[in-house]
């Protein structure tokens, strides 16, 4: 999503009618995160790990290469108490160590290194490192200081270790100097801090895979109320037996419990319970329990009634914009279900790649573009049935409405179909159509071939998020930027996956970094305008942060993301970033994304350590 300056919510319009017949419960339960795991995941206990830091307590568990690293001598000073570790400042070829072991709970996705570090030297040079301090975790060197880093008093160093979870290693500091003239490296409260919730595992774990839908709707005249049946089939592939699944009836959050807009009834594969999460996630307890590499089906009555505004789901005068309405299967992995509530700040939609196969019966005189490739037969009098089939795609939407059409294709082969409510000019129009095909065939280049057919964008200057993406279909304003926004979101969310709710970065900064690079815009300097509201506040933080932030979304999550993308980029020199996030979209075609996953990626790109660019850019996790 693009989001622009809000209108005021209440000028929204959400006059919904409630559905007529609802054979389901919709007593709502409090939403909730998460459902508690099947197996339950190691959860973390918050903890500081490191013994002595301050080293006011002796010497002990550290071990130190000789008696007089741990001291309170003169001649230095220490940052808090009266003790510290001087190593070298001999003024001869010399070595110091200093290490512990330390232990790293389990399940936790955070765990930040911390140092107090004084250099103080006698070399005069400005250009040549005599001296070296190196700190390292395990077998990994987090960092390497010398005389040329001389400086009045101590500075906090600070590194993510989080990739050590669950492990025991070892936290070595190791000075060395050379024949002549004294560099001393003093350091001081050292501590490793602990936090966070279970890491995602690996794509594996991800259930119910490979679903595929087919569904069949028919509209009222105006395309504001659809009716008919969805039908889902999927597999279990995870090693623990799937007894129940969960629908997400998104656009429940677009009305209320007793008027709801999604309809969901006469379930078959399966008995339906409780709705839960604002009436957003309907729980289906499966008739068999499916194990490891089994698949079943489930059906159901589907009932869908647009409400009035210029939403992403919301009908605009005489144009409905139809997105999230169909249910999707929640994702369950190593932390359970994901029952994430609905966010209006971001998304919360997280979905595998899925087939569809969605006919929509309706009034001729509304066109209805949609995801994937559409073809239009005849039906009854005055009608027509769009068939509309996408591949390996995480959601189906769709829009209705008398719209103004125009066609074309892009250098590269991909049909474009642009869509415009009244009010939008001929010129806009082609405006935006021009602008598809460039931003189509750019992104294409640099992350792999679009694979989704046709792209449809529906156009309308009352949309107040701005832009929205949906495979291969997408919302706009009549903005050059949104749309290849909108359109590089193709790759990043839609082929290249993520859980939207807890890492919005994956797929918004990134996507604002395409854009940046489609448009010709290099970035340069953009980090330096950086200024963070907390030490609390991260480009890595989840909608469930940034909805008690709203204010620092946008800035943080689309430009401080691309602004560290774009120092990425520099650091690695252009034809590794390109080749790395290409290799990378490749990797994890059709997959799901995770910020440890793109981290190691990147770190496999470059000998450079990239564990202090992570720290700088509070990338975490």
């Amino acid at each position: 999503m693009r989001p622009t300056p809000r209108k005021a919510l209440a000028a929204r319009l959400l006059a919904v009618a409630a559905l007529a017949a609802v054979s389901l419960p919709n007593t709502p339960a409090a939403a909730a995160p998460r459902t508690a795991p099947t197996a339950a995941a190691a959860a973390c206990t918050p903890a500081q790990v490191v013994t002595n830091g301050g080293f006011e307590s002796g010497t002990s568990p550290w071990t130190q290469s000789s008696t007089t690293v741990i001291t309170n001598r003169s001649g230095q000073s220490a940052h808090g108490g009266t003790s510290f570790a001087w190593l070298d400042g001999v003024g001869g070829t010399h070595t110091d160590t200093l290490s512990q072991s330390v232990t790293i709970p389990s399940g936790c996705s955070s765990a930040s290194l911390t140092f107090w570090l004084h250099i103080d030297t006698a070399e005069t040079t400005s250009s040549t490192a005599y001296d070296k301090l190196t700190a390292k975790i395990g077998s990994t060197t987090l960092a390497t200081y010398s005389n040329l880093n001389k400086a009045t008093g101590y500075a906090q160093k600070t590194f993510d270790v989080s990739a050590f979870a669950g492990q025991t290693v070892t936290l070595a500091f190791t000075g060395t100097e050379d024949s002549s003239l004294q560099t001393s490296f003093v350091l001081d409260d050292v501590a490793l801090n602990t936090s966070g919730d279970t890491a995602p595992p690996a794509d594996s774990t991800r259930t119910p895979a490979a679903p595929a839908y087919t569904v069949s709707l028919t509209s009222n005249t105006s395309g504001t109320v659809w009716t008919g049946h969805e039908s889902a089939t999927f597999t279990n592939a995870s090693s623990t037996a799937l007894s129940e699944v969960y629908l997400r009836l998104w656009d429940n959050y677009h009305g209320t419990c007793s008027a709801m807009p999604i309809v969901v009834s006469n379930v078959s594969g399966g008995t339906a319970g409780a709705l839960s999460v604002s009436c957003t996630a309907l729980k289906i307890t499966l008739t068999t329990p499916l194990a490891q590499g089994q698949s079943t089906s489930i059906g159901f009555d589907l009932g869908i009634t647009v409400p009035a505004g210029a939403d992403r789901f919301g009908h605009d005068g005489a144009f409905s914009m139809i997105g999230n309405a169909l249910p999707v299967l929640a994702v369950k992995d190593g932390s359970g279900w994901h029952l994430d509530p609905y966010t209006n700040n971001g998304e919360s939609f997280y979905a595998l790649a899925s087939d569809f196969k969605v006919t929509l019966d309706h009034p001729t005189s509304v066109l209805v573009p949609a995801t994937g490739t559409s073809v239009d037969t005849a039906g009854s009098s005055g009608r027509t049935i769009t068939t509309a089939t996408a591949s390996k795609v995480r959601e189906f939407a769709w829009a209705a409405g008398p719209f103004t059409k125009i066609s074309g294709t892009s250098t590269a082969g991909t049909a474009i179909n642009v869509y415009s409510v009244t009010g939008i000019s001929s010129s806009s129009a082609q405006s935006m159509l021009s602008t598809a095909k460039s931003a189509v065939d750019a992104h294409a280049a640099r992350f792999g071939a679009y694979p989704y057919g046709e792209l449809d964008a529906v156009i309308d200057n009352n949309y107040w998020f701005g832009g929205m993406e949906y495979p291969g279909f997408v919302l706009d304003l009549v903005s050059t930027t949104a749309l290849t926004h909108e359109i590089a979101h193709q790759w990043f969310y839609g082929i290249v996956g993520d859980d939207e709710y807890n890492s919005p970065w994956l797929d918004e900064s990134f996507t604002d970094y395409a854009t940046d690079l489609a448009q010709g815009l290099s970035g340069t300097g953009c980090w330096n305008n950086v200024s963070w509201a907390s030490s609390a506040e991260n480009i890595t933080n989840s909608m469930a942060y940034w909805d008690t932030h709203s204010s620092r979304y946008s800035t943080v999550v689309y430009g401080y993301g691309k602004c560290a993308l774009h120092d990425l980029r520099r650091l690695l020199g252009d034809t590794v970033m390109a080749k790395l996030l290409k290799d990378y979209a490749a990797s994890h075609w059709y997959g799901v994304s995770t910020t440890a996953e793109f981290k190691a990626a990147a770190q496999a790109a470059t000998t450079t350590d990239l564990t202090s660019f992570w720290t700088t850019h509070r990338i975490i996790g």
